[in-house]
Parts: structure tokens; C-alpha cells; sequence
């Protein structure tokens, strides 16, 4: 699977809105919309935890590791919070700080 760094000179692509298709079956982006909406405090603690890791001087930001000590952060009645997010988030995360775009490896998406 061709792998690539994000850069300032790679445009990153937004993250799509909810498909509305009579019938389907929601997307992954239509669940991490959906689960990134009920628990916006997920996203400003990975947000936060990037900027801890960039500001200790890492030069690259794993989001399965950062996943990995969020998990131990939540509090345990929280469900839901999806490894195949991991690369909607980073997206999300470049999109508000293009600055950080660098810190983190993009790979294409095979899925919606």
C-alpha cells in the first residue's frame, strides 16, 4: 500500500459530509461524523496530546498511539472509539493546524 507524507505542498482533502443514500448503510465517514459529533471532547484530547508530542520535540505523531493513551484516559462507559477513525481524525487534525501536516503519515483511503 503506497504510503505518503503530508506536507504544505499536499493538499490534504477535507473530510467528505454524511452521504444521505435512501436505505445504505452508513459509511465510515458517516459513523466517525456521527461519533466525532456526540463526543467532541475526543478530538480536543487528541488535539491536545499532538501538541504535547510536538512541543517534546517529536517530529512524526502516530494516531493509533495517541488512540492507545486516549483509551486509557476515557472513562470506561465511552464505546465506540474506532481504530479506522484514526485516519479521519489525523485529516481533521491537519485541516486546524496545517502546520502540523508533516507530523503525520497519510496513506489513501480504499473506503467511504
Amino acid at each position: 500500500m503506497p504510503t505518503s507524507h503530508a506536507s504544505a505542498d499536499q493538499p490534504v482533502l477535507p473530510i467528505s459530509r454524511p452521504s444521505f443514500r435512501a436505505g445504505a448503510r452508513p459509511t465510515l465517514t458517516d459513523r466517525f461524523l456521527a461519533f466525532d459529533a456526540e463526543h467532541p471532547y475526543i478530538y480536543r484530547t487528541l488535539e491536545r496530546l499532538t501538541a504535547d508530542r510536538l512541543a517534546a520535540g517529536a517530529s512524526n505523531v502516530g494516531l493509533k498511539a495517541l488512540f492507545e493513551d486516549l483509551r486509557w484516559q476515557l472513562p470506561a462507559g465511552v464505546r465506540g472509539l474506532n481504530n479506522s477513525f484514526t485516519a479521519l481524525y489525523a485529516q481533521k487534525l491537519i485541516e486546524d493546524h496545517p502546520h502540523w501536516a508533516s507530523a503525520f503519515e497519510l496513506r489513501r483511503r480504499r473506503t467511504a
